[in-house]
């Protein structure tokens, strides 16, 4: 496993180890736990807060009760640290919908901790089961909620905040440019480097980043003309073009199957 990256604060990582063992006192295995957020998509500020997203089992006797517990676990946010966890059949129903969040999860490059091997035998399944044009409708939606609070391209918007606009619409590229097959990675800045995009467009991204990386605050201002032109004309594209998913009730038959016993089998493992 990796080391933490060497600017996480040793107070915050420690504040996050304690929930990850309050978790554990509820009878739950934890599966893996990683950073999410703008540390792990690759475009931290010097005070970004730590967004840590862990998955967990329960051991086969909780199954075996009337009333399920939640599939969630949640805690307070509490200065600059956010974490919470999905059960492993919460995260595997919503893989097998299309969600993309289990998959940039699973991918994230920031590790806490996980159960050995358990991310790669996860991953090989979001491979089998996770329909890549479902994740583009994802990535989609992520994309036109964000069209709608800024309104215009041409209006002034909070820069910080855009990046949450780049970041699906530069996957949306990577997947396009590979027939809608396969699934970007989580870091944005990893997936523009395997992007096409245009060269101007893709400078002033890359600075913005940078600035980003070096102040608490970006402020409010227009959005750069080349990332304006690029976010415009490739969110129109994809608005215009985007395929549905055919719908194959075999195919969707066999991934729940696939699911269910990757699900029973990390259960039984526990």
């Amino acid at each position: 496993m990796k080391p933490l990256p060497a600017d996480f604060a040793p107070e915050a990582v420690t504040a996050i180890r304690a929930r990850l063992e309050m978790a554990r006192a509820q009878g739950v295995s934890i599966l893996f736990a990683i950073e999410s957020g703008s540390r792990a998509w690759g475009f931290p500020s010097p005070d970004s807060d730590y967004d840590c997203r862990f998955v967990y089992v329960r051991p086969v006797a909780d199954h075996l009760v009337l009333e399920q517990a939640r599939d969630v676990i949640e805690f307070p946010i509490e200065g600059e640290i956010d974490a919470g966890g999905w059960d492993l059949r919460k995260a595997l129903l919503l893989a097998l919908g299309g969600n993309a969040v289990i998959v940039e999860w699973a991918k994230s490059p920031i590790l806490y901790e996980e159960v050995s091997g358990f991310r790669q035998r996860l991953l090989d399944l979001l491979a089998e089961i996770v329909d890549p044009v479902k994740v583009s409708r994802h990535y989609l939606g992520l994309a036109r909620s964000h069209v709608a609070k800024i309104g215009s391209f041409a209006g002034e918007v909070k820069l910080k905040k855009l990046f949450y606009f780049i970041r699906p619409i530069v996957a949306l590229d990577w997947m396009e440019q590979r027939g809608f097959a396969s699934l970007p990675p989580m870091n944005m800045v990893d997936c523009l480097a395997e992007t096409e995009i245009p060269t101007k467009a893709g400078g002033e991204i890359r600075q913005l980043i940078d600035r980003k990386r070096e102040t608490r605050e970006l402020g409010t201002g227009p959005i750069p003309v080349e990332i304006a032109r690029y976010l415009e004309a490739r969110y129109g594209h994809h608005e215009m073009n985007l395929a549905g998913s055919l719908r194959d009730e075999a195919r969707q038959a066999y991934n729940r199957a696939l699911a269910t016993a990757f699900y029973r089998r990390e259960a039984e493992r526990q």
